[in-house]
């Protein structure tokens, strides 16, 4: 058992009230001695606890920091989210969810980080990952599906990032295929889905989500400010990440539990619904052709089509998206 994760689950039941000693002691099964040792660990960790004599101890506030505690201890979901291996600095999240996947990480399994040094995007292009602004974290996910439908993965992840969003800042949000969410003309959000499987089955999924949150202008590099935004700089307010990764844990496992069950139509409905690219004319580039004409919706297997100036339409499962006016 987890003390500390156990004493903030509790706080987070009780919020403002305070929680005796004993009430801990036996919440946690051990010695209200180690439930004071890990209280204080809690305090060097930048979470103001209030102690009273004869009351006991209650949360006053916690720090802007991303830990597997602080996540899991106001999560109600199933699996989304209720394990999580959280780190400060590392390369990237991906290849660790990866790794943690092929050694049996439980579907749901989070992988976080404070800052990524070498985080990459969509065609393995740099992802800006600066450290404590934003909210770098891959996914495992262990679906059983069709390998041919696992990119509705990407989409279903995109629609669970925006609706987070906007129910978190109220900021409006647009999904630009395939994998990238927009504020207006400028990018807020990455998600990059790589697959693990063999000739007849999916093994597993990590989704990487890149997502902006707390970023100012002064966070990006020069050449990103007329491309980049944050959560931040676009609502005027501080996203508390946790909370918001709690509420993407919600709201993706509902979406996935709706999906597995009754398949990919509600998904698509709501991808467009938000969609950046629909009804826009677009230049799309593949390593062997390029096809310029108007994006008009998803297939039924959330395969884009583009209609051409003839009227020819055209799928589009992979490939480089360029935009043009929309008309």
């Amino acid at each position: 058992m987890n003390i500390k994760q156990e004493i903030l689950k509790a706080f987070h039941a009780n919020p403002g009230r305070f929680i005796s000693g004993e009430e801990l002691s036996q919440t946690c099964g051990c010695s209200r001695t180690a439930v004071w040792k890990h209280i204080e660990e809690l305090r060097q960790e930048g979470y103001e606890v209030e102690a009273v004599r004869k009351a006991g101890y209650r949360l006053l506030a916690a720090p802007d920091r991303l830990s597997a505690e602080a996540i899991i201890a106001g999560l109600d979901t199933k699996r989304i989210g209720q394990h999580v291996q959280a780190y400060d600095t590392v390369v990237s999240t991906q290849p660790l969810a990866h790794e943690a996947a092929a050694k049996g990480a439980p579907e749901g399994t989070l992988v976080i980080a404070e800052q990524q040094t070498g985080g990459k995007g969509r065609l393995g292009r740099a992802w800006h990952s600066p450290k404590g602004t934003g909210i770098w974290m891959s996914l495992i996910v262990r679906p059983v599906i069709p390998l041919p439908k696992t990119p509705q993965m990407t989409l279903l992840t995109a629609v669970a990032v925006a609706k987070t969003m906007q129910k978190e800042t109220g900021v409006a949000v647009k999904i630009k295929w395939p994998n990238d969410i927009f504020v207006g003309d400028r990018k807020v959000c990455g998600v990059l889905t790589e697959l693990n499987a063999e000739a007849d089955r999916v093994n597993y999924l990590v989704i990487g989500i890149g997502i902006n949150a707390n970023a100012v202008a002064a966070d990006f590099p020069e050449e990103l400010r007329a491309i980049a935004t944050s959560l931040r700089i676009e609502s005027g307010t501080t996203v508390n990440r946790v909370r918001f990764i709690q509420r993407f844990c919600r709201i993706f496992e509902a979406e996935y539990d709706h999906y597995l069950q009754h398949g990919f139509d509600r998904i698509k409905t709501e991808w467009e619904a938000c969609s950046y690219t629909i009804g826009r004319w677009v230049t799309v580039k593949t390593i062997h052709s390029t096809l310029e004409g108007r994006a008009v919706g998803l297939d039924e297997e959330g395969v884009l089509i583009v209609e051409d100036a003839a009227g020819a339409r055209h799928k589009v499962y992979s490939a480089d998206v360029n935009y043009g006016a929309n008309e």
